[in-house]
């Protein structure tokens, strides 16, 4: 093919030429950028349009980002309208945010780019002793994030522009001491509340539940009665303990390891000396350290004048307070106990060798060494065994690099079988049945990876039972699975199910007669408040502690106070309904001094942030921003309804 490629060069040229340029006749340019465009636009921001692929590739962007830092959590919950909306917001303020840039000409000088190129930790970290930044790490910093150097400062240089637009704003915000009172003492005040409330299970033997209610239930909630999809799969992985058990090390290798580390796997040398330490420490100035060397230098003459008086020099100049009454003895050591200076010499000299001043961050040591202890080596029969799995662990360490291209290629290039590449590497080719499309909380394995079930559960792998690509769910550690049989999710028969459909027609029943109640008494002790049969008051506030909390608490601290008392009906969810009757308005509890200065500095933030909203709202209304694509519905959730 390629050789008639080669052959025939212009008459392949003639032919794209003919196909091409009529292309370009009828579509035109912009008509192929429109085809590279994203698709439909999502938003508008000035001029500028969010395309669905913008979204969908800062929406990948973001799940990448938060499953690199919680690696279990639910991919199905990051797929959700909500989370997928907030995607899309963000992206908004954003471009909100660079239109403001390029409006107020905000721009980043150089001078305060390298300003915070130095003050940035990540970097910092990467400066050498001298100081100086190491600019090899410096590329693979950029790198992680898919950027040159040169990528990665203009990102930084934009991300500076773009908080100038709101530091503005949240820098000057001036909280005012006498509306903070006001406000805070607002919302921790305090309100003797009664509440009645009308619970599902109250109602629960009232409900009368025929079959032919119960088929209604079950045809109308069919969604509810449900087995979750399954799937049986065959899966290989790839790591450095697999790699282990295809490695086979032949006793001359293992010899030849034995000598090359034997002397690390048996025992330490030690070694036995005596010192006369001058004080003189790194801090002293140069002109006393230098007379403490001369003091070091006349003691190391008259040692070497008579040897044997090393113990009576030591115990009469040693500044050593703890060695000195021994004779300067400091037992044995062995390599790493001692500082650097002084360790080398040691180890560098033969048993009553004595040094020459040796100079270290305490002063100036005149060493005398008395004994060494040879370790005694330790037998190849000895070692074996753990040189065996050292040297096996270390060849498959090496190993994993090669044949992880292999084990990558190989499941896709044979994409129906694993069996293919499990021979090739000698691999094991494990099962497991009845496979979820979330793994349980406190599943572990590799089955329990989201990105491998988000594999396994994609239609290319369940319809066309292809291998997955090769997933790396840990360090040194591939895998790849295949999805050998798939059980739909299905609605279970009412016969099996019956139970569970009266179990919810009756709590459905129950919840409705509750809040059917709850209303009525509401709306009749409204009109006739001593009829109201009500129990004893409680104390309602934010305080932390408060046994209530939710809707219930929200509603009855947020109910307009004007005229007491006050009256409040609230929807509990499935926990039914609750009538509150608020009989007086009390002031907060009195905070200590800390607390209250701790709450200022909130209430601060809070205006910051409200001043902060409201100026990206004018912005937003000043670059003329649309949103073409619905806010979804937000989610009720029954506990948080209910004030449990």
């Amino acid at each position: 093919m390629f050789d008639f490629v080669r052959k025939h060069t212009k008459v392949m040229m003639f032919l794209m030429f003919l196909l091409i340029i009529p292309a370009f006749v009828l579509v035109g340019v912009d008509g192929f950028k429109s085809l590279n465009g994203g698709g439909a636009a999502v938003a508008k921001v000035g001029s500028t349009s969010i395309t669905q692929g913008d979204w969908d590739a800062a929406h990948k962007n973001e799940i990448s980002r938060i499953t690199a830092s919680m690696p279990n959590i639910d991919v199905k919950l990051l797929e959700s309208p909500e989370a997928r909306y907030a995607t899309l917001e963000r992206l908004i303020r954003e471009r909100v945010l660079a239109e403001a840039v390029k409006s107020e000409h905000l721009n980043t000088s150089d001078a305060r780019l390298a300003r915070e190129l130095q003050q940035n930790p990540a970097i910092a970290s990467l400066r050498k002793a001298d100081g100086s930044l190491d600019i090899e790490r410096y590329r693979q910093l950029a790198a992680s994030q898919g950027l040159t150097p040169a990528g990665f400062e203009a990102q930084m240089r934009q991300n500076l522009s773009l908080r100038q637009v709101e530091s503005a704003i949240v820098g000057t915000a001036l909280p005012s001491p006498v509306l903070a009172d006001i406000a805070l003492n607002a919302f921790f005040e305090n309100r003797d509340v009664q509440i009645a409330r009308f619970t599902p299970s109250d109602f629960a033997s009232k409900v009368v539940a025929s079959d032919a209610d119960l088929e209604a239930y079950y045809t109308a909630n069919a969604g509810l009665f449900q087995a979750a999809e399954t799937a049986n799969v065959e899966y290989l992985v790839l790591d450095v303990d697999a790699i282990k058990k295809t490695i086979s090390v032949n006793e001359a290798d293992l010899k030849t390891y034995y000598e090359q580390n034997v002397a690390r796997l048996s025992a330490k040398e030690e070694r036995r000396a005596s010192h006369i330490l001058i004080n003189a420490p790194k801090e002293m100035a140069s002109a006393d350290r230098q007379k403490a060397k001369e003091r070091a230098l006349e003691i190391l003459a008259a040692v070497r004048k008579a040897p044997d008086t090393f113990a009576e020099q030591a115990k009469k100049n040693s500044q050593d307070q703890g060695s000195a009454a021994a004779g300067g003895d400091l037992d044995y050591f062995a390599r790493g106990a001692m500082v650097k200076p002084f360790e080398d010499a040691a180890f560098a000299m033969k048993k009553g060798d004595i040094s020459d001043v040796v100079e270290s961050d305490f002063g100036f040591h005149i060493i005398k060494l008395t004994d060494i202890k040879t370790p005694k080596q330790r037998s190849y029969e000895e070692l074996r065994p753990g040189l065996e799995a050292e040297l096996k662990a270390k060849q498959a360490q090496a190993k994993f690099a090669e044949l992880a291209d292999l084990f990558t290629n190989g499941v896709y290039e044979q994409a129906d079988s694993l069996k293919p590449i499990a021979e090739r590497l000698k691999l094991e080719i494990k099962t497991a049945t009845g496979v979820k499309r979330t793994a349980a909380p406190d599943a572990t394995g590799v089955l329990a990876n989201p990105k491998l079930l988000a594999a396994l559960f994609n239609p290319d792998a369940l319809e066309k039972k292809h291998n997955t690509e090769a997933l790396e769910i840990a360090v040194n550690q591939l895998v790849s699975a295949r999805v050998t049989q798939y059980s739909p999710a299905r609605t279970l028969p009412f016969a099996d199910v019956r139970a569970s459909v009266k179990e919810r027609f009756v709590a459905a029943k129950s919840t409705e007669m509750a809040k059917k109640e709850g209303a009525d008494k509401l709306a009749a002790w409204k009109t006739s408040p001593a009829s109201a049969n009500l129990p004893a008051s409680v104390m309602l506030s934010r305080d932390p502690a408060q046994p209530i909390k939710g809707a219930l608490l929200e509603a009855v601290l947020r109910a307009d106070t004007a005229t007491l008392p006050a009256w409040v009906g609230v929807d509990l969810g499935s926990q039914g309904y609750a009538v509150a009757r608020i009989n007086k308005v009390l002031p907060r509890n009195p905070v200590p001094e800390a607390t209250a200065k701790q709450e200022y500095a909130q209430h601060a933030q809070w205006l910051a942030s409200a001043e902060n909203q409201a100026y990206y709202n004018y912005l937003k209304a000043k670059f003329n921003v649309q949103v073409k694509v619905p806010r979804p519905s937000p989610v009720v959730n029954d506990l948080q309804a209910s004030g449990q």
